[in-house]
């Protein structure tokens, strides 16, 4: 894929709910999502900063994909 983006929370958020997950919880400023699968993680959603390639990896890694698997959905 050549290089990883950096997304906002909203556009991570918008992937996961394109992969059939719901906010279950929220706690501050991290919204915890789950799907029906039993598959969850959280998505720090602070005002003004964006999700790093880091980041996205490991919230791909918790639901059980590739990064670029979920980038695919975007």
């Amino acid at each position: 894929m050549g290089s990883t983006p950096v997304l906002r929370p909203s556009e991570v958020s918008d992937i996961l709910r394109k992969l059939g997950f719901e906010v279950v919880r929220q706690r501050g400023s991290h919204l915890q999502f789950r799907d029906t699968r039993g598959r969850c993680t959280t998505v720090p959603a602070h005002k003004g900063r964006d999700i790093t390639p880091p980041l996205l990896r490991q919230i791909a890694k918790d639901i059980g994909m590739t990064l670029e698997e979920f980038l695919s959905f975007r």
